[in-house]
């Protein structure tokens, strides 16, 4: 395969597209693939676009976070549309459960870990035209909300509740701030809400705590940490 683009998402990530050319690649929103430069090790990452979004346009979607700490995220910045990289199958098991239909749902996000949540808000907004679903979405700075024009536009649509939640200080934030916790989720839930979270481990610890504090039972809770 092909990359297609790779432009800066945050200051710390980079979303890049990953051209199909005609290659069947059959996913559900929320899984994961691994990702390298052409005959290098590869590396895990949820898919950010949803199945819908690739069957339209022919390409994927992964955020990147640029750091050393894997051999892909440590070369991202540098790889030039059209390099070949190799992507395998999609597996993992996080994603919307049959279970969930006729639910209202409520995902939560922490850093990168909005990547497989936008892939499963995209797709089933795009499944039901009259679906809503609510996003608690936090980080440490402004400028670190990847894909908030996007999710911005959704709930000035009224398709989605956006809550960004700031962890770091910056003096002229005007939405919510602290980690996402019980206050930030409490107005969102309803008697029949299932809730999604990815992020940092501890945020896969304790807002489930929150959620289950406020009533929602565990088998409607479904983590993913990264």
């Amino acid at each position: 395969m092909r990359l297609l683009s790779n432009v800066s998402a945050t200051p710390t990530t980079r979303l890049i597209r990953i051209a199909l050319d005609g290659v069947a690649f059959p996913y559900s929103a929320g899984q994961a693939a691994a990702i390298g430069r052409h005959g290098e090790p590869v590396t895990p990452y949820s898919i950010a676009s949803a199945p819908s979004d690739t069957a339209r346009d022919g390409y994927l979607e992964f955020l990147i976070k640029v750091d050393g700490s894997n051999r892909f995220g440590a070369q991202v910045t540098g790889i030039e549309p059209g390099a070949r990289v190799q992507v395998t199958s999609a597996s993992g098991r996080f994603g919307i459960p049959p279970t969930a239909a006729g639910h209202s749902l409520l995902f939560v996000a922490g850093g990168t870990g909005i990547a497989p949540l936008r892939s499963m808000i995209r797709e089933q907004l795009h499944q039901d035209p009259h679906a809503r679903a609510a996003l608690v979405y936090s980080a440490r700075t402004p400028d670190e909300f990847a894909f908030v024009d996007e999710f911005r536009a959704l709930a000035d649509a009224g398709r989605l509740n956006l809550t960004l939640t700031l962890t770091g200080n910056a003096q002229d934030w005007r939405h919510a701030r602290g980690r996402a916790g019980d206050q930030h989720l409490a107005e969102l839930l309803t008697s029949e809400s299932v809730c999604l979270i990815c992020g940092p481990p501890a945020m896969c610890t304790d807002v489930p705590q929150a959620l289950m504090r406020l009533g929602v039972p565990k088998d409607r809770i479904l983590t993913e940490d990264w």
